[in-house]
């Protein structure tokens, strides 16, 4: 029981320093709906890199010759 409240003071100043950053729970959407936003973005994602990979080609560093 050296700290004291070190660990509170430090929680605290956590706090202070980005308070509302990081991952917000009550977004007031039912899980259900937070299935569907979040199916939503990760097929949007999905999308966007098989689009990017079509376009690019090869590019991606992997060599076919041997």
């Amino acid at each position: 029981m050296t700290r004291g409240n070190q660990r509170e003071k430090d929680r605290e100043r956590a706090n202070a320093r980005g308070g509302a950053k990081g991952k917000n729970k009550d977004d007031g959407l039912t899980p259900e709906q937070r299935r569907e936003r979040d199916g939503k973005a990760l097929q949007e994602k999905a999308a966007k890199k098989a689009e990017k990979a079509a376009g690019s080609g090869d590019a991606g560093g992997k060599s076919t010759k041997k």
